[in-house]
């Protein structure tokens, strides 16, 4: 398996974390409550995206309820470099895909196919669970660790499972899927990783951008056919790779990919 060979290269290049002062501590209060404005901002906009869709969906206006679930979904996909490490079960209920019966994809597969006027209940699910999650956001306890783990999962995802023909597949959003999730990476390394991590290693900082840039650049396309694909594989490997080995640097411990599929 690809994850399975992954796993042993990122562990070939693992080591202990070589500074005194663990980035947890070196990391000051205030950087870390920017990051967490920008993942309030976004869940926000998703939540509020999600209550448009059940009045859109009360309304029987139903090219507008579509609407407001594609504009729900670029908060949530942003926010998905946390989701999944710090709320799993709410990462669940919301985004569970392919078979999902609730959620995003549990609306989408009515919304966007035969029967758009079946999704009330799953609506208010939804509503509730983004609700629960604005709450959340606002109070948890944020650790450097579990936000770089988030980064390197979600950028594997991206080259991993979410390019092999898209996740939002009935909406045709795929792309955006993606898009949104490397502006999610790219924010969260610019907040919280990359002063510091240019500070200590320029070379490893470098490598780390121009990994998230890459990546940016080959979503950059028309549609999802004309995503490079393997490249974009590639690109998704080595900039895990490249986050991977920054970690020691940064004082932090072995980003995993255990999360990264569901």
């Amino acid at each position: 398996m690809r994850l399975t060979a992954l796993c042993i290269v990122l562990a070939a290049v693992a080591v202990p974390a070589v500074h005194g002062e663990a980035f947890d501590q070196a990391v000051d209060n205030e950087t870390v409550e920017q990051y967490r404005l920008a993942m309030i901002e976004d869940v926000a906009q998703s939540l509020s995206g999600a209550r448009d869709l059940r009045d859109r969906l009360s309304k029987q206006d139903f090219a507008g309820a579509r609407k407001a679930w594609i504009d729900a979904r670029v908060g949530w996909e942003r926010s998905e470099v946390f989701t999944s490490g710090f709320v799993p079960e709410l990462d669940e209920a919301i985004d569970a895909w392919p078979d999902a019966v609730g959620g995003f994809h549990g609306i989408e597969a009515k919304l966007f196919g035969a029967n758009p006027a079946g999704v009330d209940d799953e609506a208010d699910a939804l509503i509730a669970q983004l609700a629960d999650l604005d709450a959340r956001v606002r109070t948890m306890k944020l650790t450097p660790q579990g936000l770089l783990d988030g980064v390197v999962r979600l950028a594997y995802e991206i080259g991993d499972s979410k390019v092999d023909g898209g996740e939002s597949r009935l909406s045709g959003t795929s792309l955006n899927d993606m898009r949104n999730n490397a502006d999610g990476i790219d924010l969260a390394y610019r907040i919280l990783f990359a002063s510091r991590l240019e500070i200590v290693d320029r070379t490893a900082a470098e490598r780390v951008q121009s990994g998230i840039g890459q990546l940016k650049a080959l979503l950059t396309v028309a549609d999802l056919k004309s995503v490079d694909a393997d490249n974009l594989r590639k690109t998704s490997e080595a900039l895990v790779v490249a986050l991977q080995a920054a970690a020691p640097e940064l004082g932090l411990g072995t980003p995993t990919l255990e999360e990264a599929a569901r």
